[in-house]
């Protein structure tokens, strides 16, 4: 058996209970940092909690793209925009994960808000969709999720993000095929303009809490490192990100004990106003 064939035959058994698949998180800065992205304000919040986007003040766009264990069939390209106003953000994000005759896509449209000098909430609506080999056509559902952020210190903060809250799901010919709830609260700690340290805990319905910690280091103010791990067993990850003017370009690479590597690339443009 091809090392492809087994890695593909583990993905599909390590992910089967996730009834209607999964809500995969996109950005290769996030990924390098171990996904404890909760509280953090970046373009591809809006794939983590869409509250922290009200702290943008500009349009951004950005495209994504990962290898997960740099199998073809597995990759997951994604993409993202933000429009900050002057007291609202609106955000449009989408992602499709596999090729071929499997795919499964997201759209997302979130809706962002300051409430006072402390609190940020949010709200997404999203759709799911799928196509398998088996079926002739596809089948999607829609769902929600939400978040909030607060500002506990000058270098602290804090957020919490639910998606799925109503349990919805897939309808099959089996019967509904629910996506589990998902709930992340975790904080990030600005040191200085030089290091960031985040910490977060996943709960998903049905199973373990999930710890997830990073660090960002800028040695330049144009380049950053960044390290994380989460897990039991551990899952390590690492990148490199650096700005171009209005252009920021992040690179990550995380490593899973059994399956392997997994690269990613995202690109991000800021238009100043």
């Amino acid at each position: 058996m091809s090392k492809t064939l087994q890695i593909l035959l583990l993905f599909c058994f390590s992910t089967i209970r996730l009834s209607a698949a999964d809500n995969y998180p996109a950005g290769a800065r996030s990924i390098a940092l171990s996904n404890a992205f909760v509280s953090v304000s970046d373009p591809w919040s809006t794939f983590h909690n869409q509250a922290t986007l009200a702290n943008l003040t500009n349009l951004s766009a950005g495209v994504f793209y990962e290898s997960k264990y740099l199998i073809d069939e597995l990759s997951l390209a994604a993409g993202t925009i933000v429009f900050p106003t002057s007291n609202n953000t609106f955000s449009f994000s989408f992602y499709q994960f596999g090729k071929g005759t499997f795919k499964e896509s997201k759209v997302g449209l979130a809706y962002s808000k300051r409430l006072s000098e402390k609190f940020n909430a949010a709200v997404q609506f999203d759709y799911f969709y799928y196509r398998f080999p088996e079926n002739e056509k596809g089948h999607g559902f829609p769902t929600f999720e939400a978040g909030i952020t607060y500002q506990a210190a000058t270098q602290l903060t804090l957020g919490l993000h639910v998606f799925n809250p109503v349990k919805n799901g897939l309808k099959t010919h089996f019967g509904k095929e629910k996506m589990p709830i998902v709930f992340r609260l975790g904080g990030h700690y600005q040191f200085s303009d030089m290091t960031l340290i985040v910490l977060e805990i996943q709960k998903e319905s049905d199973l373990k809490p999930l710890t997830k910690c990073g660090i960002e280091f800028l040695p330049h103010k144009k380049l950053a490192l960044r390290f994380g791990v989460s897990g039991r067993p551990a899952q390590v990850s690492a990148g490199i990100g650096y700005s171009f003017s209005r252009i920021t370009t992040n690179i990550a690479f995380s490593y899973h004990g059994n399956l392997g590597f997994s690269p990613s690339v995202s690109l991000n443009y800021q238009l100043k106003q």
